[in-house]
């Protein structure tokens, strides 16, 4: 995975795309600010923000001997073990064994590995990270979804933003949404980032953090 270059209004944005794209929470890359994003003059003058990405730990080169599928193999034995430690009965599912991984849980009455707002899914993934980390020596970019949650909430939240989005052209005024977890801003950011009408700002801090979608000056 080399450097990556990403554009956006803002560097917050463009750091939650990084996040969104290599499946990497923000304390995995480092991010080097190339241009600091300016709205100019009443819109006029305005610049996107563009910052450079670099991956802080390489799987390949920690672990060489690894071909893909074995790295998958190592993660779904982890899921599997995870699941019969909380007595859930559940199929892991690799759905990409391509970096970043992709895995989805299979099963019924999964609500549990849900929890409220996808939760308790985050935090699965997030242990199911730090105990691969700990395996491979090194860190492993991977996607966990349950019964197909993540899809389900990222195709709503897709035409959730773009409805919002032609209300605020329509009324000429900001929409302020709901607080959602950083995963689901990433979606909403990243589905209106090329509106040529509209731009998305997060606000607030922690579990109350919430996107506004707002006119685009200029």
């Amino acid at each position: 995975m080399e450097e990556i270059e990403i554009v956006a209004a803002t560097v917050e944005q463009a750091i939650e795309q990084a996040e969104a794209q290599l499946g990497l929470s923000r304390n995995q890359f480092e991010v080097e600010v190339v241009r600091e994003g300016t709205s100019g003059i009443l819109g006029v003058g305005s610049k996107e923000a563009l910052i450079r990405v670099t991956p802080a730990a390489q799987l390949k080169r920690a672990c060489p001997e690894l071909a893909e599928k074995d790295v998958a193999q190592v993660v779904v034995e982890v899921l599997d073990t995870l699941l019969g430690l909380l007595d859930i009965v559940g199929k892991v599912e690799v759905l990409s064994d391509e970096i970043p991984l992709a895995l989805d849980v299979k099963g019924d009455d999964l609500g549990i590995l849900i929890g409220r707002q996808g939760q308790t899914l985050a935090s699965l993934e997030h242990i199911t990270k730090l105990i691969v980390a700990k395996r491979l020596n090194a860190w492993l970019p991977l996607r966990l979804d349950v019964a197909g949650y993540k899809k389900r909430r990222c195709e709503s939240l897709q035409r959730l933003a773009l409805y919002l989005a032609e209300q605020v052209k329509a009324r000429r005024r900001a929409i302020t949404m709901e607080p959602m977890p950083a995963y689901e801003r990433r979606i909403v950011h990243l589905t209106l980032a090329d509106n040529p009408d509209v731009t998305t700002q997060s606000i607030d801090e922690g579990e109350g953090r919430k996107v506004v979608i707002l006119l685009r000056q200029g």
